[in-house]
């Protein structure tokens, strides 16, 4: 017996996800997220929340969940928050066309509006696009460039 919990134990241990439980629900039944290879939250929030058919993800930023830092280059780090938004969405079951509106927060709406545009067109394959409202704000966390947050249906009945 000692054996076999010793060997549970070493298990467990080697790959964290066989013992991971899913986040509990809410009394009202929200669903928090936290999906394999998005990136890890630093502070007190969560990537994201599903509540019914609604998908809220929080603002994303371009950090590779591998390193879980900032990925280098302009339109590199703007993919990059574009992709790990549409990972948690995927996690769920919706896909980018699912999206209902999203949040661009950029600190230079001259140099770095023109690259999310152009990453958005390349994701979305040209359209049609979610609702957006893009917003010039003083600073991101990190001294990062540009935060986008999106919100998605996904039927649970589908």
């Amino acid at each position: 017996m000692k054996k076999i919990l010793v060997l549970f134990v070493a298990l467990v241990w080697a790959d964290p996800m066989v013992a991971a439980e899913p986040l509990p629900l809410s009394p009202a039944g929200v669903k928090t997220l936290a999906p394999d290879g998005a990136i890890k939250p630093t502070g007190t929030w969560s990537l994201g929340t599903r509540a019914g058919d609604f998908l809220y993800i929080a603002g994303m930023r371009g950090i590779d969940p591998q390193t879980n830092k900032l990925v280098e280059g302009a339109e590199a780090r703007i993919r990059q928050t574009f992709v790990n938004m549409r990972h948690i969405a995927e996690s769920q079951g919706a896909t980018l066309r699912d999206c209902l509106r999203i949040v661009v927060y950029t600190t230079d709406m001259y140099r770095y509006r023109p690259i999310a545009n152009k990453v958005q067109e390349e994701l979305w394959g040209g359209g049609p696009y979610p609702p957006r409202t893009i917003v010039e704000v003083h600073r991101l966390n990190d001294d990062d460039i540009l935060e986008v947050e999106g919100t998605f249906h996904v039927p649970t009945d589908v």
